[in-house]
């Protein structure tokens, strides 16, 4: 398997859906001759051409608006969102039109719309341009929400995502572009709304997702050199949740931190609490420990803001806390 970087996994995601199927086009700012903010569409616009990677205007309602009509109208558009922050101004769109669609309809059309935005903090960019609102658009029905942590995960899931026929939020953190992992070569789909063990063990289970994979992934091996095993599930996708392997984990260590970038407050791991809680009581060995980020706008100051989003060493301390 090739080693590649987040980056590259997406990128090749979309370029390989678009060659596989004339109907899938991208659409965004700055997505055709520039390349993309973030370099993900580079190459696009000279191979595919500017009626299938097309640039639009700074106006995030009309964005997901004119794919929503392009979806109900038989093609299958990526609408690309500078940032998750902006998808606030397209609000209405995306929950009162992707999402609904189809079922206010009774499925007289489709909505194969992908909805690709960049979220979280940690780049010095400002409170109103670092949040990580996942649980916001995970609470709608008819929406699913996907946001991968490794580069294989990344590619499988948005290749699915293109080809579903309902509207994908897919969420990519910008702090994960340049992590590297292995890739298959071959065809390489993730089903949606499947949670996997991502490391075996059996102290305790970390429940986490996106960025916050990757830190949980340091914590673990430092942990494991003080004779500590944790076990690692990575949520993939929040809607629809799959808390099959979550449970299971939780029956085997009885005892389990919540890790996610978001607030605490109303956000993914009060939902991963309350499940285990409903599902496992009598499994539990110590109180469930939720970690997130403090509850604040985040700062713009480097060092206030990385104090503000959950470390690696807040992760190791929680994980002995339940112990």
């Amino acid at each position: 398997m090739a080693v590649i970087t987040m980056r590259e996994a997406i990128s090749q995601a979309i370029w390989e859906e678009m060659e596989r199927d004339e109907d899938v086009f991208i659409m965004g700012e700055e997505v055709g001759i520039w390349g993309g903010t973030y370099a993900v569409t580079r190459g696009f616009y000279d191979h595919f051409g500017g009626e299938r990677v097309r640039d639009t205007p700074i106006a995030e309602g009309v964005i997901i608006g004119a794919a929503n009509g392009a979806a109900m109208a038989g093609l299958r558009p990526i609408a690309e969102l500078m940032t998750i922050n902006f998808a606030f101004l397209a609000m209405d769109q995306i929950v009162n039109h992707s999402a609904k669609l189809r079922l206010m309809f009774g499925g007289q059309f489709k909505i194969p719309i992908v909805i690709r935005a960049v979220g979280g903090g940690g780049r010095q960019l400002g409170a109103t341009h670092s949040q990580t609102p996942d649980a916001v658009f995970a609470h709608f029905p008819g929406l699913k929400v996907v946001s991968p942590g490794t580069p294989s995960d990344a590619k499988g899931l948005l290749k699915t995502a293109i080809r579903q026929d309902d509207p994908v939020m897919f969420i990519e953190n910008a702090t994960l572009y340049q992590v590297r992992g292995e890739v298959p070569d071959e065809e390489h789909l993730v089903p949606i709304g499947v949670s996997k063990v991502q490391r075996e063990g059996h102290d305790a289970t970390i429940v986490t997702y996106s960025k916050m994979l990757q830190k949980s992934f340091v914590a673990a091996e430092r942990l494991s050199s003080e004779g500590i095993e944790v076990e690692i599930v990575d949520l993939r996708t929040l809607r629809p949740l799959d808390m099959g392997p979550v449970v299971q984990s939780f029956k085997k260590t009885n005892r389990a931190v919540i890790v996610e970038e978001g607030w605490k407050s109303y956000g993914v791991g009060a939902e991963i609490a309350a499940r285990l809680y409903e599902e496992a009581f009598d499994y539990a060995d110590a109180p469930i420990k939720r970690l997130a980020q403090k509850e604040v706008p985040l700062p713009y100051n480097h060092d206030l803001e990385q104090h503000a989003i959950p470390q690696v060493e807040d992760i190791i301390m929680a994980v002995k806390e339940v112990l």
